[in-house]
């Protein structure tokens, strides 16, 4: 989708003004101050080779903000408590997925708390490419997202993380959802009466699969992409066990058009019911990124507009 495209149907949408109002559904603020400066004294203390190395923030997201390490590592860090638990996951479970067809970022060295900081980091490799949101996908890329996701949905051992907002049924989100549904029906224009049968659809699906291993947050700034191709899968703090399509709904949110989405469906092959569950949980992830991106993050609610197009696009 242009960015044209973008503004158009972010046209109409009315941002939250200052004072920020439902200012808690927007992206969170940081917990503990993080710089270069602590990165490096960590370093020092724990890993006094890779101290000397150039050191830049890359990026910061909801719960952990990536520094680049020289040329090929990174370092991550929680930037508030909620991000102690996903790094858990990622320095205990990433190491034992299968084989997958794409480069993920298990870790190279784990950190303990220190320096002041509380919680523990890790070293990454640093992944190639930029997020999908700037480097949108090819058509071309579909069987690719297709097979690394069919890689993934593999049975997972029964003391994977539970993930009370991935893989569950989507009635289980109602409480969290309905709010932010609610207000965007009032205030935007994305609530349509198409959005409402998908997503009406979706809740009345059975679960009809086991559960495999899940990426559990996979919008376009957690894929990576050089050229219009993927290159990586990153941000796995919400790897669980659960329902495949919580995944699935990564179709409505990367892919350019109705067509590759068509194609990824092909080459994935599931049922009707475990595509109804996606593409409700499609517009799970376009209801949280529009509602939170609003009030202090365009990025992410031009994420959630697109995939707002992808549902209206048809089945």
């Amino acid at each position: 989708m242009t960015e044209a495209a973008i503004h158009q149907l972010f046209h109409g949408v009315t941002p939250v003004s200052a004072p920020i109002r439902n200012a808690t559904v927007g992206v969170p603020p940081a917990e503990v101050e993080i710089g270069e400066d602590l990165v490096r004294r960590l370093l020092a203390a724990q890993h006094p080779d890779l101290a000397d190395l150039p050191i830049r923030l890359a990026a910061s997201g909801w719960d952990n903000d990536m520094f680049r390490l020289g040329d090929d590592l990174a370092v991550r860090m929680p930037r508030r408590l909620a991000g102690l638990e996903l790094i858990q996951n990622e320095q205990r479970w990433l190491p034992t997925l299968p084989r997958l067809p794409l480069p993920i970022p298990a870790p190279r060295r784990l950190g303990v708390p220190g320096e002041g900081y509380p919680w523990p980091w890790s070293v990454l490799p640093w992944m190639p490419g930029g997020p999908v949101d700037l480097d949108p996908l090819r058509a071309d890329q579909a069987p690719v997202l297709a097979a690394f996701l069919k890689a993934l949905h593999q049975p997972a051992p029964a003391q994977a993380p539970h993930n009370p907002h991935r893989g569950v049924p989507l009635a289980d989100r109602l409480d969290y959802l309905n709010p932010r549904i609610a207000r965007l029906a009032t205030e935007t224009g994305f609530i349509t009466p198409r959005v409402q049968e998908v997503w009406a659809r979706a809740l009345a699906a059975p679960i009809d699969v086991e559960p495999t291993w899940l990426h559990g947050d996979p919008h376009a700034r957690n894929v990576l992409s050089q050229d219009g191709r993927l290159t990586a899968v990153v941000d796995w703090g919400d790897m669980c066990r659960g329902d495949r399509a919580t995944d699935l709904s990564s179709l409505w949110m990367l892919l350019p058009d109705i067509e590759a989405r068509h194609a990824a469906m092909a080459a994935y092959g599931a049922s009707q019911a475990t595509w109804a569950r996606a593409a409700g949980w499609a517009v799970n992830y376009a209801v949280v990124l529009v509602d939170s991106g609003r009030v202090n993050d365009p990025r992410l609610a031009a994420m959630g507009a697109k995939t707002f197009a992808m549902v209206e696009a048809g089945d």
